[in-house]
């Protein structure tokens, strides 16, 4: 069976923002702040309400970036 392809796009009030472009900024506010490259894995939870989207990178650091 092959793969699927996927884009998802989250519309809220006057924005939108790809998935795509959530991960990229996470891993970016991820290396700038603790100076490490390499992510094994990314978990992301947005919260259009607070303009956040919170990570968890390596099941253990952790941030915020806005929306």
């Amino acid at each position: 069976m092959a793969a699927i392809k996927t884009k998802i796009e989250l519309q809220y009030a006057d924005k939108s923002i790809s998935s795509d472009d959530l991960v990229e900024r996470a891993k970016a506010a991820y290396e700038a702040e603790y100076g490490v490259k390499g992510a094994k894995n990314l978990e992301l939870y947005v919260k259009p309400e607070e303009n956040k989207a919170y990570y968890v990178v390596n099941n253990k650091m952790t941030g915020s970036i806005d929306l």
